[in-house]
């Protein structure tokens, strides 16, 4: 295929894993099954997802061995299972596998609030299963099998979150997994995580959301000169609220103390911003944003622009 998916990279070693169980085949999902079958990470991939639409386009794509709607059937024998679905789907489906689950299997997501999926999984999961909850710093406003690509995580950090007392063979075994799609590996507790998400990416998009649906308001005639002169700023916040309404709903639901947190310290900051532009007070914006400039200028070096 053209995105070299059948492609095993010769450098890589052995697999990983045995058996890997992906539920949910949207962007991430299926950006993580192009990576396991390029980096040779899991000898047999098998998809599960309650679209006939997605279980279709994942035949058609090639994205796995199995393809299953059902996920009590898919997880038998699975040495690991990543759920790759909002978080409000956690709780079902951990009910679902968990009486199907082989001791010591694996149970990992890539979920963006970690504190509630990790308390979810370890609350409705046997105690033989290994949780150890990931988050890929990774994802474009696209969704859907067909958008997926396994260069996704290149270069990308992944948080992992495994609660106290986890086998560290088996936190490792998740790790290495995604060091073969690329990614630098980063380990945290999941308060701290949900915490650091809720200012570098959950406030993101609540502000993004929150001027696109201004600029949704406007009378129809300022609407067309917003949309036919959208500068790269309004795209750019345009492009951020295209991500799914449902993962995103449930991520503010879900880590809404640390949302709250932020976005109060950013009111804050923003009416000193707007105290500085009705006063006139030049000196107050030059230095935020110069201050705030160097900022891109750390994450351009860090080469995570």
């Amino acid at each position: 295929m053209s995105d070299g998916l059948n492609q095993v990279d010769p450098g890589e070693g052995a697999p990983v894993f045995e058996r890997v169980v992906l539920i949910g085949l949207g962007l991430i999902g299926s950006s993580l099954a192009r990576a396991l079958r390029v980096h040779n990470i899991a000898r047999r991939i098998v998809a599960v997802d309650t679209s006939l639409d997605v279980c279709q386009a994942v035949d058609r794509l090639h994205l796995a061995d199995e393809t299953q709607s059902d996920a009590a059937l898919a997880v038998r024998g699975a040495d690991l299972v990543v759920l790759c679905v909002p978080l409000g789907a956690y709780e079902a489906i951990a009910q679902q596998i968990g009486p199907h689950l082989a001791p010591g299997a694996i149970v990992s997501d890539v979920g963006s609030v970690k504190e509630v999926a990790t308390n979810v999984l370890v609350q409705n999961l046997p105690a033989h299963v290994q949780v150890v909850p990931g988050h890929p710093i990774a994802g474009t406003e696209h969704s859907g099998p067909e958008a997926g690509f396994a260069k996704l995580f290149e270069g990308r950090w992944c948080i992992l979150t495994p609660p106290d007392g986890t086998d560290e063979a088996a936190v490792e075994r998740v790790a290495e997994m995604w060091r073969r799609c690329g990614s630098m590996i980063e380990r945290m507790d999941a308060p701290h995580h949900d915490k650091v998400l809720a200012i570098t990416s959950h406030l993101p998009h609540l502000i993004a959301y929150t001027i696109v649906g201004t600029a949704a308001d406007l009378a129809e005639d300022a609407k067309a000169e917003v949309i036919k002169f959208s500068a790269s700023g309004f795209r750019d916040f345009t492009r951020i609220a295209a991500s799914d309404p449902t993962m995103w709903r449930d991520v503010f639901l879900n880590n809404r103390e640390a949302t709250l947190e932020m976005l109060q310290r950013f009111t804050e900051d923003l009416t000193a911003l707007q105290k500085a532009i009705r006063r006139g007070d030049g000196e107050t914006l030059h230095r935020m944003f110069t201050r705030t400039r160097g900022i891109r200028r750390s994450i351009i070096d860090a080469r995570q622009a």
